[in-house]
């Protein structure tokens, strides 16, 4: 059956007060929809499974509704201050795939480009962990897949046959349209610390490299350093494709010819970044959009050439153990591909993963180191010890591969600040 066209409101009533509805991560979600759905007072027991939130969704602040998330931005953050039930469940992204097909959400909805004219419609901006949930909901009659369209969406493509990145209106029980702004993202602007560090990170890429950067101030500068650097023939396969890696398209920088896997293409699981960007992914063929489990698997992160990863930590201490997702013990975004990510970017002689992180913050006034010779009780780490390579702060870059447990420690008092380096070296003689 062809997907019938609903308004908003419709599609919304299609929700019981009791259910279970997933959206997709970030950039896929239907704010029109979800928006909709506030609009409704009768809410008894919905859960709603998704993750990074991109707008303050007033049906979370419903009585009776309740939010599963996997990943924290600053929605979340601010939702659960303003006494949203806001739950986290720990995953890795490649694991939100078997957490919704588990959950098996009666109503899933998810934003996409307008229909081409065979009838198919991109994901556009994500991929992500939802794909296969997506298809079986719009096959199965018992469950209601809900599609909203904008015109504001680029078509982007996939890999057929096995990734299309696209669903057919014979799949689609209710098509939505909406012109509301799509979300869109600056590039953070880099604080000097930052550029240092950025500097000490680019130094790792050497021409025809694969490269991964995440959001921020650090990998937004060292994309654009290696854009108006000499070296070049780079190959790209990241989580997430950012407005910084369209300048390094755009510089000439990347050819993708010699990466070992997915040759000839940038290879990502969704885009977050400016309106130019967006225009650019538009039919724009050097890019794919794959399923995460594809993207962030140890063993095609792994079989790229000189797989060079950029990602970051909030606190390490000197055994090396990262802390990326969590404050004091409480929630601050998620885990993520981070994991994967910095483990299977050192797998290989030639793979370097690196963390970058400022060497202090701030807090209530006074400064604080953020290389720690130990880890605060309730601190809960992200990326354990064994998995580190290679740690960047603005004093310096720790290498931590093959050396025993003492020599690792020493080495991170070296990158730590000034006013904290002794304490911590003292510290590092006792480790064994």
């Amino acid at each position: 059956m062809t997907a019938r066209t609903e308004s908003l409101d419709s599609a919304a009533s299609r929700v019981r007060a009791v259910d279970n509805l997933a959206v997709p991560l970030g950039p896929g979600q239907p704010s029109a929809f979800m928006h909709a759905l506030a609009e409704r007072d009768d809410w008894e027991n919905l859960q709603i499974f998704g993750a990074l939130l991109v707008d303050l969704y007033p049906i979370f602040l419903k009585p009776g509704v309740h939010h599963l998330s996997g990943f924290f931005g600053p929605a979340e953050r601010l939702l659960r201050e303003m006494g949203a039930d806001i739950q986290f469940i720990p995953s890795d992204f490649r694991r939100f795939a078997p957490i919704v097909a588990d959950l098996a959400p009666r109503v899933m909805a998810t934003l996409a480009a307008p229909p081409d004219r065979d009838g198919y419609v991109s994901l556009s901006l994500h991929a992500g962990a939802t794909v296969d949930e997506l298809h079986r909901c719009g096959a199965d009659p018992e469950r209601v897949l809900v599609v909203e369209i904008n015109d504001a969406c680029p078509r982007t493509l996939g890999l057929p046959p096995d990734w299309p990145h696209r669903l057919h209106l014979d799949e689609i029980d209710v098509l939505v349209e909406s012109e509301r702004p799509v979300f869109t993202m600056d590039d953070a602007e880099p604080t000097d610390v930052e550029r240092k560090i950025a500097e000490r990170a680019a130094a790792f890429a050497s021409d025809g490299c694969t490269l991964q950067t995440g959001i921020g101030g650090i990998p937004s500068q060292v994309v654009k350093i290696l854009a108006a650097g000499s070296g070049g023939d780079y190959g790209v396969h990241s989580e997430m494709f950012t407005t910084g890696l369209m300048h390094l398209h755009q510089a000439g920088k990347v050819s993708n010819r010699s990466k070992g896997t997915f040759d000839g293409y940038s290879i990502t699981t969704f885009a977050a970044g400016t309106a130019e960007l967006y225009e650019w992914l538009d039919g724009n063929e050097l890019v794919r959009f794959l399923p995460v489990d594809v993207v962030n698997s140890p063993e095609n992160i792994s079989a790229n050439h000189e797989m060079i990863s950029i990602n970051g930590a909030l606190t390490i201490d000197l055994w090396g153990q990262a802390v990326a997702d969590t404050i004091s013990g409480r929630q601050f975004s998620g885990i993520g591909g981070h994991e994967d990510f910095v483990a299977a970017s050192g797998l290989e002689l030639e793979d370097r993963s690196l963390l970058c992180l400022p060497s202090t913050s701030t807090v209530d006034g006074e400064l604080v180191s953020r290389i720690v010779s130990v880890l605060p009780a309730g601190a809960v780490v992200t990326t354990p010890r064994h998995q580190l390579d290679v740690v960047v702060t603005e004093h310096g870059v720790a290498e931590l591969r093959g050396r025993t447990v003492r020599e690792r420690a020493a080495a991170l008092a070296d990158v730590a600040h000034p006013d904290f380096r002794d304490d911590l070296h003292a510290h590092a003689e006792t480790l064994s």
